[in-house]
């Protein structure tokens, strides 16, 4: 595709689409680099495809993958990572693998939260290397428009007269401006000097600036570093003790020392946390020395402060759950989290770069290391630079103000290395709830690494840079969830759904899904399932991305997500899903679902020499799949648990607890005469009755510690019951023994028969369904309940269509016993809009 100039006849196209960034289009029209990259959703997606892309067609479709297992190496070094920051990354090389497993050379890769770029880079290493076999094209697009300014400059070719530029540039500003970080060069209070007796001059690398305080005590003034640092407190220490009343405060506690000034920019008065510099980092020569400022030092901060600044931004701070601690403190515009001098230069830089998209790179790239959020911990010696707090508006009490100069030249080192460019990248700034300049059936493959709950607030800690840009984040659609925006789970289950189906539409039937999920809180696992299954896709694989020993290992325990995830979930093909609806209310659903489910999932995975079972081939994983796909598609569940464990028995091969389609088989037995079946112990944390019963299948299974008696398992199982949930009417181990597993002559408890244990299932269910009616018959909000009650009586209903009497049970339990299991929310929000 040519390159062309984006008009205002071209963003009215695309001006209604959800996501639409907040700016001028003169500045939208500034920044764009078009066709390959707009900072509005872009117009030209669809052009991209017809060139580069591959029409579907489902007759002649022979595309097969199995969900990627292998081991993936995260390399957080990488040149090319670390040229711009951004505050989630995946490294780009880890990216490349599994667009390569996925794909073929000159396929279309797509990523709706594209953040800083990193799957577009992926795609182009593709086609780079000695070995490469070829590069991808890729469409890239967020919600933030400070992510796909820099998507944008990570996935175009660098200009070595922009390089040679940007050099200039930052000459022209030193020999003008430098004097301002250069100081005296004294050891021991004396002034060092030349041979003609003239002070030695040295350069600045960083400034320290203290917080200044009132004691809540006795008022008198306390400089946090001298009372603090220099007595040999650390940083982070949490009690103060004042030098006049010795009285020990609450750091919290104390009052904050104000500065009261006018802005004429700004043209009001602002009330801002008073700081004042205590320490001076320089250079003479190749050697470092530090000094307390002397009179020189602040003379120079004082005339730099009355120097009139050019455009520089003025505009207010964003009112949001991060932005807020801002507030308090009466810091109202993103121009008071910088300091004096750092604004200034910053302004003089910007003048000079504002126009050109390359150099605004390289200034944004530098603006993390440049605000008061700087810190300065000197517990960690030569590292006592530990930068900003990540992902947080924290104000430390000591803050660094870097060199202006010295921070671009770094960063200008690092932009040098950006030399590639294999494959077509087009970058779009959009919500990804809505991507309908995309056709439908047009993607090959998809990566994200999608917003998960409240771990970052995206748009509040990108508004500063964005001011700069001059076009900020429309959040209206923004996936979080955020007390200022009003977004719960709920809402955010709600978007991440919107976000899902519009990827599955996009998607050409059979292609995989990546999503790479990072976050502690069940609830937000379970709306991120709820979301996928609702959008259509079916969950492959999930398996745990190690990051220190950078390895993948399959994942099993719901309950268990404090670690990465790497999602793995399919698009069904056109012809199942008309035929599934087709057969609906008949029990060939369930084994068309199986059918091709087995289809998609690892045959045999092999590490160390040891076959790793597959749990999704299990049979209580593939019964929790098949139940989930039914709810979804809004049909009955044809078969009970027993009815489907025998078919699986009847209709499927098995091998070690696992079952496989005839044409799979063989593979399978051909891996087991040369290696060994792993014995894995999941881990799994007892905090219900349903993982209690999974553990428990565990530890009898043959291939772990097989049939045991109740003395033995009690004490074992003690040890793993950890925080029951508090919902949670937990049954003894005895109750649990005696409604899910048989005892033989020897009285250890074993695992059932599936061909023999209907009796005992449906015995199970019948009881369970006795204490649901109990709740059914009472009143007020349960407190205490069975969740495997709740679970078979939510079954039972829905096969009876009655969706009335699931949502007022649900609305009577605690909101997280929905929230946090995957299929009650699926049998309730589906309820519910059926209702």
């Amino acid at each position: 595709m040519e390159r062309r100039k984006l008009t205002k006849e071209d963003i009215d196209k695309v001006r209604n689409i959800e996501g639409f960034p907040l700016g001028t289009d003169e500045d939208i029209i500034a920044l764009s680099d078009a066709p390959f990259y707009t900072a509005c959703p872009n117009p030209f997606i669809e052009d991209f495809i017809k060139e580069y892309g591959t029409p579907y067609d489902e007759e002649t479709d022979d595309y097969h993958r199995e969900p990627f297992s292998d081991d993936v190496e995260e390399n957080k070094h990488d040149l090319i990572y670390n040229i711009h920051g951004y505050h989630t990354k995946v490294p780009p090389k880890a990216i490349q693998t599994y667009i390569q497993h996925y794909t073929s050379p000159g396929d279309i890769v797509f990523d709706g939260f594209s953040g800083s770029g990193m799957t577009g880079v992926a795609a182009q290493l593709c086609g780079d290397g000695f070995a490469s076999e070829g590069a991808r094209n890729a469409i890239i697009s967020d919600l933030s428009s400070y992510a796909t300014f820099i998507s944008s400059n990570y996935n175009r070719p660098n200009d070595v007269n922009t390089i040679d530029a940007l050099e200039h540039i930052i000459d022209s500003i030193e020999s003008q401006y430098g004097k301002y970080y250069s100081t005296i060069h004294t050891l021991n209070g004396k002034i060092q000097t030349d041979f003609n007796g003239n002070p030695i001059m040295g350069k600045i690398n960083y400034v320290v600036w203290s917080n200044v305080y009132f004691c809540p005590h006795c008022g008198h003034e306390l400089n946090y570093y001298r009372v603090m640092i220099l007595n040999g407190a650390k940083s982070t220490e949490k009690k103060i003790k004042c030098p006049n009343c010795s009285a020990v405060t609450d750091r919290t506690k104390l009052e904050i020392k104000y500065q009261v000034q006018f802005d004429a920019a700004l043209g009001e008065t602002s009330k801002t946390p008073e700081h004042v510099p205590v320490l001076i980092n320089y250079s003479v020569g190749t050697t470092r020395y530090t000094k307390e400022p002397d009179e020189e030092d602040l003379r120079k901060i004082r005339e730099v402060e009355v120097k009139p600044l050019k455009s520089h931004p003025t505009n207010m701070m964003i009112h949001g759950d991060e932005t807020e601690r801002l507030f308090r403190v009466g810091i109202t515009h993103v121009k008071q989290l910088y300091p004096t001098r750092t604004l200034f230069f910053l302004s003089e830089f910007f003048d000079r770069f504002k126009d050109d998209n390359k150099k605004m790179f390289l200034f944004t790239s530098a603006l993390p290391k440049l605000t008061i959020l700087n810190r300065y911990m000197p517990e960690h010696g030569s590292r006592a630079l530990v930068g900003p707090r990540a992902g947080t508006y924290y104000l430390p009490n000591l803050f660094v103000e870097n060199d202006v100069i010295g921070q671009l030249r770094f960063q200008l080192n690092k932009l040098k290395n950006l030399y590639y460019k294999k494959g077509n990248v087009l970058v779009s700034t959009q919500s990804t709830t809505d991507l309908s300049n995309i056709p439908t059936n047009s993607i090959d493959y998809c990566f994200i690494d999608p917003p998960f709950g409240a771990n970052i607030m995206y748009s509040e800690l990108n508004f500063v840079a964005e001011s700069w840009l001059r076009i900020t984040t429309n959040n209206t659609k923004e996936a979080i969830i955020n007390k200022a925006q009003r977004k719960n789970i709920p809402e955010y289950q709600e978007l991440m759904t919107k976000c899902f189906s519009e990827i599955y539409r996009i998607l050409k039937p059979s292609r995989w899904l990546t999503v790479e999920f990072h976050n502690s809180k069940n609830a937000i696992w379970t709306s991120i399932q709820a979301a996928l299954g609702v959008a259509g896709f079916i969950i492959a694989d999930v398996r745990v991305l190690n990051k220190e020993k950078k390895t993948i290992n399959q994942f099993t325990a719901a309950g268990c997500v404090d670690q990465d995830l790497i999602i793995s979930a399919y698009k069904p093909k056109e012809k199942f899903k008309k035929e599934f609806l087709l057969h609906a209310g008949s029990s060939e659903t369930a084994w068309a679902f199986v059918r091709q489910h087995l289809a998609n999932i690892p045959v045999v995975v092999v590490k160390n020499d040891r076959i790793e079972v597959v749990a999704e081939r299990q049979a209580y994983l593939l019964f929790d799949r098949m139940v989930a796909y039914h709810i979804m598609q809004g049909i009955p569940v044809p078969l009970d648990a027993t009815d489907f464990y025998r078919g699986l028995d009847e209709k499927f091969l098995k091998r070690d607890n696992m079952y496989f389609l005839p044409d799979q088989v063989n593979e399978y037995d051909t891996a087991r005469i040369t290696t060994e079946v792993e014995n894995i112990q999941f881990e799994l944390f007892v905090t219900n009755e349903k993982s209690a019963i999974s553990w428990l299948y565990q530890q009898l299974d043959e291939q772990f510690c097989g049939p045991q008696t109740y003395a033995e398992l009690q004490p074992k199982f003690m040890q793993e019951v950890k925080a029951v949930d508090k919902y949670e009417q937990m049954p003894e181990l005895a109750t649990i023994l005696e409604e899910n597993f048989l005892q033989d002559e020897k009285g250890r408890w074993y695992i059932p028969d599936v061909t023999k244990e209907g009796d005992l299932v449906k015995l199970r269910e019948k009881n369970l369904w006795k204490e649901f009616e109990g709740y059914m018959n009472s009143k007020g909000k349960l407190k205490l309940f069975r969740s495997e009650a709740i679970r078979v009586g939510f079954s039972r209903l829905w096969k009876e269509k009655n969706y009335k009497a699931i949502v007022d049970i649900a609305e009577r339990l605690p909101e997280q016993t929905i929230q946090e299991d995957s299929n009650l929310l699926m049998y309730y929000d589906i309820s519910l809009g059926r209702v």
